[in-house]
């Protein structure tokens, strides 16, 4: 409980530094200690009445501390003897989360930094957290962070001219749907899901949802999460190995995300104009509203990758599109359609090992899926591909 509320707080006792004392690397350094001195008081002590107040005030005097420690000391003693931590009346009532998302994807970052400050500033992860969870050194994550801090000294905190606002919002968007899908399907490492990182990527979104409801793109983005993780219960067997979602056991998919994602898809398509992370979204709920694979409306899903190619192609939505077309026009049409591609990258050829099982060549669907284990860094997904390719075999007539 303590630390969701120190979480949902970061955002807020961040922006009131940076507010007053400016600087939003030392800032964010003095929060952090003031962080990790509630964690330790707290538990001991209790929560106090107004738990913002004591965060803000506790980080302000260290931020004082920091300043006074400078290089520039002598200079500014004066001016820091006459500051004082803000009272329990100045504590801001605004939410600047937005303010601060924004801050933290500055077109000036790299996008794994952008990833690892927001994880940090915002979602309040500590550097140790953010390096297990992307399988890096702590030193690396550390680092970038570092090096994103140093980048944005003197970056004015407010935000940008209403006409930068959509392209400033798209990078958090990007920011944010990068760190689910790392959550959701693990790149590396012996785990398929890193459950840390999808929850704070839902976390965060409805944050943004909350300030921004008429957002359509940030509406889809949150039910495209909840859509798909929805069926993380599902997801793996109890020897920790994928399990296709053909073959998932449906009962066992979380029904109130699926409502949740499906009423927000079906209002942000309604009064808004349309944007990938909606049709990302459309995609996932008719997968998640069949009450069996069979069941499944292949139709559509082809419709909507049609439309996702139109506005926001790329490999995944490529390789996506071409198994909802085999599902409608046959694997022969799909695979010539792939033979046109220029994607390189496993799941290349997880969709051909695919294709080939439908058109009847348990050979060839079979040497993909060694292809694809051996290029894949999932322990997890390496195991399904190398057994999927000995089932292909055990089944050949």
């Amino acid at each position: 409980m303590i630390d969701s509320l120190l979480r949902d707080l970061i955002p807020q006792v961040l922006t009131a530094l940076v507010r007053r004392y400016g600087d939003f690397g030392k800032c964010e350094d003095a929060v952090q200690e003031a962080l990790f001195a509630a964690a330790v008081q707290w538990p001991k002590d209790g929560v106090p009445d107004n738990p913002k107040a004591w965060l803000i005030t506790t980080a302000s005097r260290r931020r004082i501390e920091m300043w006074r420690t400078e290089a520039a000391r002598i200079r500014r003693e004066e001016t820091v003897a006459a500051m004082e931590p803000p009272s329990f009346e100045l504590v801001p009532q605004q939410d600047d989360t937005l303010t601060l998302l924004l801050l933290c994807c500055h077109p000036a970052l790299t996008r794994p930094s952008q990833v690892a400050l927001t994880l940090r500033a915002v979602g309040g992860l500590t550097t140790a957290e953010i390096a297990r969870a992307y399988l890096v050194p702590e030193p690396t994550i550390g680092q970038r962070i570092s090096r994103a801090k140093h980048k944005l000294r003197g970056a004015e905190f407010a935000l940008p001219p209403q006409d930068e606002l959509p392209e400033r919002v798209a990078a958090v968007l990007q920011v944010l749907y990068l760190v689910f899908t790392e959550g959701h399907t693990a790149s590396s490492g012996s785990a398929v899901n890193r459950v840390e990182l999808t929850a704070e990527a839902i976390r965060l979104t409805r944050q943004l949802h909350a300030l921004r409801p008429a957002d359509g793109e940030v509406a889809g983005l949150l039910a495209l999460m909840l859509l798909t993780d929805a069926r993380r219960p599902a997801r793996t067997g109890p020897d920790g190995i994928p399990v296709p979602l053909a073959e998932q056991d449906r009962s066992r998919w979380d029904a109130s995300a699926i409502a949740e994602g499906s009423a927000l898809i079906e209002h942000a398509l309604a009064t808004t104009p349309v944007g990938p992370y909606q049709l990302q979204a459309a995609i996932a709920a008719v997968h998640d509203e069949a009450p069996t694979a069979d069941a499944t409306d292949w139709p559509q899903i082809l419709l909507l990758y049609d439309l996702l190619q139109q506005i926001a192609p790329g490999p995944m939505v490529t390789l996506n599109r071409l198994v909802a077309l085999a599902r409608v026009e046959g694997p022969a049409l799909a695979l010539s359609e792939l033979d046109a591609t220029d994607v390189d990258h496993y799941r290349a050829d997880v969709v051909r090992a695919h294709l080939l099982e439908l058109s009847g060549d348990p050979q060839g669907a079979h040497d993909c899926y060694v292809r694809a284990a051996q290029r894949t860094l999932s322990l997890p997904e390496r195991e399904y591909l190398e057994s999927r390719a000995l089932r292909v075999m055990s089944e050949k007539p």
